[in-house]
């Protein structure tokens, strides 16, 4: 699997960004496609409730230490429609999720949403997925937080239906249906990718040895030494009797920071490693200028450090 670099789009802010307010996000994906960037990955949420505290709490979901970035007034814009919008104004990027609440979503109109997007963009999307850590937001769908997994397997298994054949049987314990048809189909072979989130715990790697083109680590294992959470990975879906040669990793970009910036050099000296060791999708957490020219230059002179280094 060759190695991407990919970078996360700030589609929320704290406030009202106001008329034209949310245009740099459009600019720099196009500066990012025009780059060379491999991939842009945007961010979900729903609705907020007010506690926010959760959002730090790993036995809800969250993240220890963690903060929410916004406060529950914060501007978030949907996901699949700004990666349509995105779509239709880039050539190259591959255009996914970090992640999204797919749970929230009726898994037909995720599964039409995603393959009408494949179709136009030429089969550039992927599906990042996770449970999330705040209860209200599945109380404002009618959903139980408490039963979140095993309806984001519910979700994930009848897209993978849809995708899979034409037509279509599904059956489990919420919804069976025979002979669907859903035209057109993912142009991806298998359909969408799926990556999904989580920390090297049953459920999580259940889930991706079921549905898994990837895997998103979280919480403790996005950092530190990655060559060993990928072995715990692999180990871990194994034990589930899906072979982990071929799944994709994220792993996060260790940027070398100087006084004047980054250090591109030494922050691409890392990168050979953790290829050997299986990170697939290096994000980068760039200082990347708001200027749409300069942003351009500035991450083509980071596209251009990456690549040979990643042994492209």
């Amino acid at each position: 699997m060759t190695p991407l670099i990919s970078i996360n789009l700030r589609t929320f802010a704290a406030a009202d960004p106001g008329p034209g307010g949310w245009q740099p996000v459009l600019d720099l994906a196009k500066a990012a496609d025009a780059a060379g960037v491999d991939k842009v990955v945007v961010s979900d949420h729903v609705v907020f409730g007010d506690r926010l505290e959760a959002y730090g709490q790993p036995e809800l979901g969250g993240m220890a230490g963690g903060r929410q970035p916004t406060g529950p007034d914060g501007h978030w814009l949907e996901p699949t429609t700004v990666l349509t919008a995105l779509g239709a104004i880039t050539s190259n990027l591959r255009l996914g999720n970090n992640i999204l609440l797919a749970a929230l979503r009726r898994p037909v109109i995720l599964a039409k949403s995603l393959a009408t997007l494949d179709v136009l963009t030429g089969g550039r999307v992927d599906l990042g997925v996770g449970v999330g850590w705040q209860a209200e937001e599945y109380e404002a769908a009618g959903l139980d937080f408490a039963e979140r997994g095993h309806q984001l397997d519910h979700t994930l298994a009848v897209c993978q239906a849809l995708w899979g054949a034409c037509p279509a049987d599904f059956s489990d314990d919420q919804l069976e249906f025979s002979r669907i048809y859903m035209q057109p189909q993912p142009v991806q072979p298998g359909g969408v990718p799926i990556w999904v989130s989580g920390t090297v715990n049953p459920r999580a790697m259940r889930r991706l040895a079921r549905f898994g083109a990837g895997w998103i680590p979280w919480g403790d294992y996005m950092g530190g030494d990655m060559a060993s959470h990928i072995d715990q990975m692999r180990e871990a879906v194994a034990g589930f009797d899906r072979d982990p040669t071929g799944l994709g990793v994220v792993g996060t970009l260790p940027i070398v920071r100087t006084d004047d910036g980054v250090d591109l050099a030494a922050t691409m000296d890392a990168v050979p490693a953790l290829v050997e060791a299986g990170v697939t999708d290096f994000r980068a957490h760039l200082p990347i200028p708001s200027d749409a020219a300069e942003a351009h230059d500035y991450l083509a002179e980071v596209v251009t450090a990456f690549r040979p280094a990643a042994g492209r």
